[in-house]
């Protein structure tokens, strides 16, 4: 099962600590993150790595989707 969440329009650190929080609820699995700039989608990938996760980084027409898995 994928789960999502839409951090566009929300300033750092905003989107990293929503992405983690939702991380934190899943034993694993997909996670879709939906951002709106190349900060968030920058720091938002470089926290996942850390904390094990794959990441794939797919252009949007608002933004980018990052896709990560564990």
């Amino acid at each position: 099962m994928t789960e999502k969440i839409d951090v566009r329009g929300l300033s750092c650190p905003q989107p990293v600590m929503e992405s983690q929080r939702k991380m934190s609820q899943m034993t694993g699995g997909v996670l879709e993150v939906y951002v709106d700039s190349g900060t968030a989608r920058d720091n938002v990938s470089r926290m996942a790595k850390k904390k094990g996760w794959s990441v794939k980084v797919d252009d949007a027409p608002d933004g980018f989707v990052l896709t990560l898995s564990k």
